[in-house]
Order: C-alpha cells, then sequence, then structure tokens
C-alpha cells in the first residue's frame, strides 16, 4: 500500500498517465490518416508512434516503416510524394499523396480527426453503459470539481456540503447553483461542512461567456441509472456535440467581446490528465475522451498547418478547379507553423499565468489558517471541532 502511495506521488506516474492518455488520442488520429491512405490507394512511408530518435522500427513488404520513437508524446503518418516543395508534388505517380484528386486528399486529412470524436464516442458509451446514466442529486455537495476554476483556487473541495450563500441557508442544489449564476464578478461567501467543521469559503463566480452567468466549475454528486447500450450510445453522441458547440460558443464569446481566450498549454493538460488519473480509472477515461474530442475539434477548423488547413486549400483547389502552385503551398504551411507556436507559447503563458495564481490563493489560504488557529485545528482534524 504505502509503495503503490508512494508511485502515485511521483514523476513516473505523471509520465506514463500523460503518455499513455495523449499516446492514445494522437495515435488513433494517425491511424485515421494511414486507413484512409490505404483504403485510397496512397502508398505510406512512414507511420511513426511518437517523435525523436527511433527506438524500434519494423519495415512492412508494403514499404512503410512503422517506428516508436523515444518522445512518445505524438506520432505522424507520411503518405508518398506529401511534400509540396518536390517533384513529386509536380508530377505525382498514382499512387502518391498529390496523385489524388482533392476530394480524395480530403477525405485523407480529415479521418484522423473523425477518429479522434470516433474514440471519445466509444470511450464515453463504455463508461456510460458500464456505470450508467448519470443523474444529479439535489443536495447542495460538491461531487467533482474543474482545475483552475475559482472553486479549486478558493480551496473547496470534492466532498463538501454547501450549507449557505451569503449567510443564506440553502434549499439544495438547485438554489445553490442559480445563486452562483447571479453573482458573475461578485465574491460571495459559501459556508460549507467539511470533516464535521463549518468553514466560510470567499470566492469569486467567473462570468460564462458561452451561458451569461456566473460559474465556478462545481458539479454535484451523481447517482446513475442502469443504461441499455443504444442508451449509452445517444448519450455519448450528446456529449460530443455539446462539447463542441460549447467550444465554439466560449471561443466566439471571448473573440466577440476581445478578451484573452482562456486557453490550456502542454504543461495545463499535464496538470488536467494526472489530476484525472489520481481520481480514478472512469474520470482518467472521461478526460481521455475530452481530450480527444477537443484534438478533434481544432483539427477540423480551417487553421493552417493543421489538417482543417489543408483541408481549407483542397475545398479552394475544388472550387477553382486548379491545384495551388508549390510555392503557394509552402508559404501557407511556414504561416500556419508561426500561428501554431505563437498559439503554443500563448497557452503556455496562460498556464504559468493560472499556475502561479493557484499557488499565490493556497498560501493566502495557508496564511489565514496559520492566523486563526482555531479555524486551522477545525479544518485539518479528521474529527472535526476539538
Amino acid at each position: 500500500m504505502t509503495t503503490a502511495l508512494h508511485f502515485l506521488s511521483t514523476g513516473a506516474f505523471t509520465l506514463l498517465a500523460n503518455a499513455f492518455a495523449l499516446g492514445l488520442v494522437i495515435f488513433l488520429h494517425e491511424s485515421g490518416h494511414y486507413v484512409a491512405c490505404l483504403r485510397l490507394g496512397v502508398r505510406v512511408e512512414k507511420f511513426a508512434f511518437g517523435f525523436g530518435p527511433e527506438l524500434l522500427g519494423v519495415t512492412s513488404k508494403s514499404g512503410t516503416r512503422f517506428s516508436l520513437c523515444a518522445i512518445p508524446f505524438g506520432g505522424f503518418v507520411k503518405p508518398a510524394g506529401e511534400d509540396p516543395a518536390t517533384d513529386a508534388a509536380i508530377t505525382p505517380k498514382a499512387d502518391e499523396y498529390f496523385g489524388q484528386a482533392w476530394y480524395r486528399r480530403l477525405i485523407i486529412v480529415y479521418a484522423g480527426p473523425t477518429m479522434n470524436y470516433v474514440l471519445a464516442f466509444l470511450l464515453y458509451t463504455g463508461l456510460i453503459w458500464a456505470q450508467g446514466l448519470p443523474q444529479p442529486s439535489s443536495d447542495p455537495v460538491i461531487g467533482n470539481m474543474m482545475t483552475g476554476m475559482p472553486a479549486d483556487a478558493a480551496g473547496l473541495k470534492i466532498g463538501d456540503r454547501v450549507t449557505a450563500f451569503d449567510g443564506r441557508a440553502l434549499a439544495g442544489w438547485d438554489d445553490l447553483a442559480s445563486s452562483i449564476h447571479r453573482s458573475p464578478g461578485r465574491p460571495v461567501t459559501l459556508t460549507v461542512s467539511r470533516a464535521g467543521a463549518a468553514l466560510d469559503v470567499t470566492v469569486t463566480p467567473r462570468k460564462d461567456d458561452a451561458e451569461d452567468r456566473g460559474v465556478i466549475g462545481i458539479m454535484p454528486e451523481m447517482t446513475y441509472k442502469p443504461a441499455s447500450l443504444p442508451a449509452a450510445m445517444n448519450e455519448a453522441a450528446s456529449m460530443c456535440w455539446l462539447q463542441s458547440k460549447q467550444t465554439v460558443t466560449t471561443i466566439a464569446g471571448k473573440l466577440w467581446r476581445h478578451e484573452r481566450p482562456d486557453l490550456a498549454g502542454p504543461v495545463g493538460i499535464f496538470q488536467m490528465v494526472t489530476r484525472a488519473a489520481r481520481a480514478g480509472w472512469e474520470e482518467y477515461l472521461f478526460f481521455i475522451g475530452f481530450i480527444s474530442v477537443a484534438i478533434g475539434f481544432f483539427n477540423f477548423l480551417p487553421m493552417p498547418l493543421l489538417d482543417g488547413g489543408h483541408g481549407a486549400v483542397y475545398i479552394w483547389e475544388g472550387l477553382r478547379g486548379k491545384r495551388p502552385t508549390p510555392q503557394t503551398l509552402e508559404k501557407i504551411q511556414t504561416v500556419g507553423f508561426a500561428f501554431l507556436m505563437s498559439l503554443l507559447a500563448f497557452a503556455t503563458y496562460n498556464d504559468v499565468v493560472r499556475i502561479r495564481a493557484e499557488r499565490a490563493a493556497k498560501a493566502e489560504r495557508q496564511a489565514k489558517a496559520a492566523a486563526t488557529p482555531t479555524a486551522g485545528a477545525a479544518d485539518s482534524s479528521p474529527k472535526g471541532k476539538k
């Protein structure tokens, strides 16, 4: 038991949890491209799992090199004749990438993000079929929390029972939720019962642009009703759709109001995957599905260098009836690379700012607990008040 707990606190657990989650999502994404190439008769030169130096590799009879690389956070598929700057793109062969009509190349690029949605759908279906359909409890008890949201920063914990809102006794979860929704940007005091002790926690709801209301990132406890396979499949499809819809409305709202999008970079994703893995296998698998939908969604967008960017070029080619020159395609890739690097830097900056804010809030809570011995003892004692 001690050994297992020690492992959970080590960096090895973090690396393994993230390698499996991101590796699975990206592997399935690239598998979509690979299968589409095979179905359309396009020769694949390399299918790599990971980046960097090759650790293991084998070449199939068809000439495809399957590689396991040193850095397991990614992967790629390289069809023959894919580079627009080579002569092969100008005079391609029938089994090469640019030897295909624009709509066939469109199938290849969109097969990757489609597989991301398939993975999320299968994970969600399996979880719902195994656990049942989630039914929120009416009790004002925190069943789950979102990382980096106001509740997390304020020190609320899963299992806390919220008994009062600004000194007013609560009738149930709906009363708590509606009170938070009406208070965007205004500090409020939640009285919670934790381990037999009553604590006051001040939290400021963040405005949710998609719903135009205050949120703090908490969810109620769930009970589960047995679900048939068709019902689980229907709920899984609905979850994929709602996640995509919420992403659109949230980003659009931020851009419309000229506000900074709250994007998570590699640091933030690593942090969230690790927390989900430590919360249990159900949370972990659900979060893998969540990441898979996010990657699939962004790869459908017409962003340069991503699948959707290539797709937009091919659709434009179909409308014009003329393929862009290799020089034009190379320029698009250069612009896309610069854009993605800027987006990565911005998301990483967001991660650093959020983590610093979380640490500052934690230090402030610890300082307050140290200055108030009674409250600190009530919070730390397993029996509550002494």
